[in-house]
């Protein structure tokens, strides 16, 4: 009985195991090719905003209102915050009531001028009395003129203590709350122009001379998402400054507009057409040998873990982790757990099924 028990499981085994050794020959496969583009080695770089800037108090105040908060998007000119002007309002007032005041001194003082300047024609005074009179009406009209500015520097000051935006742009922090002490030069909103942003990567100097090497640099944003790809850069600058530790300089790159996926402190890599010899160093690139490429769709990505599904010699599907580099439109090199010549299943999911 125990004999004929172990035949069946026999039997029914060898019946799975065909079974799945028939599905896996069914497998879509690509054979691993070497890379027929020219040598790429990748820098890391951070996303920047050409306009950025950190609003800060020119007065000391409470906050008494807020009008933003950390990711709305303002136009120019908008009122941001506002800081407890009473004291400045008062100020102008008084100034205002000053001007006044010396405008009405200015009239009498005129009025005063011009008689004394009618009694000096018919000589009824003396040459010494027409020149007091009228230097008394041109200090009357200089303590006008001072009046005048003190009152203009009170209401340029009252409006320190509203802060508008200088440029259309998103905010991007606001570390103060309603209620909270503005001082001079505290930070109170940070805003930077989206529609303005760049990348900014430290590479060695000698990789500066194939900027000029006829391939443009490639950018990748794994922010982005996978299978998307970034677009080129508009403008490629090389700061003409070489940072003595490091011998290294700052490479800059200019995305295009109208990336909202794009922000200020993303990661990002450049790529650059440059042979991992002239840096002395190995690049991101890897080790020696041959550059595997193959289709993107075959990637597997899990978590931490990013493989993929290598057939053996039986056919099998087996995971196997491997090390991603560039992307080349719709194919990824290779950097490591790939040998040329291997066969990769091009469906995860059925090779998945198939295991």
């Amino acid at each position: 009985m125990k004999a004929k028990r172990f035949a069946a499981v026999w039997v029914l085994a060898s019946a799975l195991s065909a079974g799945a050794g028939a599905f896996a020959e069914e497998l879509a496969s690509v054979v691993a090719e070497p890379a027929a583009t020219p040598s790429w080695s990748g820098f890391d770089a951070v996303v920047q905003a050409v306009r950025q800037s950190v609003v800060a108090a020119q007065v000391p105040g409470t906050i008494v209102e807020l009008d933003v908060h950390a990711g709305d998007t303002v136009r120019a000119g908008q009122i941001l915050l506002r800081i407890d002007a009473r004291a400045a309002d008062q100020n102008v007032a008084a100034s205002e009531a000053q001007v006044q005041a010396a405008r009405a001194s200015l009239d009498v003082a005129k009025q005063e001028f011009e008689r004394q300047q009618q009694l000096y024609q018919k000589s009824y005074i003396s040459q010494g009395a027409m020149e007091r009179a009228l230097a008394h009406y041109q200090a009357t009209q200089a303590q006008v003129s001072a009046q005048l500015a003190q009152a203009a520097v009170a209401r340029t000051e009252s409006g320190f203590y509203t802060v508008k935006a200088a440029f259309a742009g998103v905010v991007s922090e606001v570390p103060v709350s309603v209620g909270d002490m503005a001082l001079p030069g505290r930070a109170l909103v940070t805003l930077y122009d989206p529609s303005a942003l760049r990348l900014s990567a430290q590479v060695p100097e000698s990789a500066s001379a194939s900027l000029g090497a006829g391939l443009a640099p490639r950018i990748e944003i794994p922010g982005l998402g996978p299978g998307r790809s970034a677009p080129p850069a508009t403008r490629t600058r090389v700061l003409p400054a070489v940072d003595p530790q490091t011998h290294t300089v700052e490479l800059r790159l200019d995305l295009p507009p109208k990336m909202p996926e794009v922000v200020p402190g993303m990661f990002a890599r450049v790529w650059l057409p440059v042979a991992p010899a002239a840096f002395g160093a190995t690049p991101s690139g890897g080790a020696a040998g041959a550059r595997v490429v193959v289709p993107s769709r075959a990637i597997v990505r899990r978590a931490e873990l990013t493989g993929l599904y290598v057939l053996d010699e039986k056919g099998r599907p087996l995971l196997r982790q491997v090390r991603l580099g560039q992307q080349l439109d719709d194919r990824v090199e290779i950097l490591s757990g790939l040998a040329v010549g291997e066969r990769v299943a091009l469906d995860p999911q059925s090779a998945a099924r198939a295991r």
